[in-house]
């Protein structure tokens, strides 16, 4: 999921191709994939985006998807009605620049049987413990964060299992200019000024 505008985050760059230690994050979620027990990569893009629309589409591999850019469920809505996308789907958001593969490996695994879904979240005081932004609460769960890792499962059930990670590597999305901060130096790398 890689359409957003991005505004929060106060850069230049389009938020999937902001850099934290030297790569863009949207290509740190991407080698987490492709390490990963995932068969296929679409990316959502948007009009939002449309370096991060042409930066994707130079990648072997990744297949880009446009929808409107109206924000993570409607876009995520859009694409479950495509035929060439059928669940069960993992979905990921590009702002997670310190996700790695044995961490999607491991939704993958906890889902099983592909049947339900699953919504992936941290603890919101492990996100103010590391210093990172707590921009959305999971209702009526206040104390949980969605991460933006989710399963969209074969059934129709509209009621989705949540899943709590205490993984840094799911609770560090990156919103604001004090998250990448945080990022580049969990990644041993400061993030220089202005990036």
């Amino acid at each position: 999921m890689c359409g957003g505008k991005g505004t929060r985050l106060e850069s230049p760059h389009e938020k999937p191709l902001y850099p934290i230690a030297g790569t863009p994050m949207v290509d740190r979620v991407l080698a987490a994939l492709r390490e990963s027990a995932v068969e296929t990569i679409y990316a959502a893009v948007s009009a939002n985006a449309p370096e991060t629309r042409a930066h994707l589409e130079s990648v072997a591999g990744v297949r880009t998807i446009e929808t409107a850019g109206e924000g993570y469920v409607t876009d995520l809505l859009a694409l479950l009605e495509r035929p060439e996308i059928s669940p069960p789907v993992l979905t990921v958001a590009a702002d997670l620049p310190l996700l790695e593969h044995p961490v999607v490996d491991r939704v993958l695994a906890a889902h099983g049987d592909g049947t339900g879904s699953r919504t992936v979240c941290v603890p919101a005081a492990l996100k103010r413990r590391l210093g990172v932004s707590v921009d959305s609460r999971l209702e009526p769960d206040d104390h949980l964060a969605p991460t933006g890792v989710n399963v969209v499962g074969t059934t129709d059930d509209s009621t989705a299992m949540t899943d709590v990670s205490y993984d840094l590597r799911l609770a560090v999305n990156v919103n604001r200019l004090e998250d990448a901060r945080v990022a580049a130096e969990r990644l041993g790398s400061p993030i220089a000024e202005g990036n």
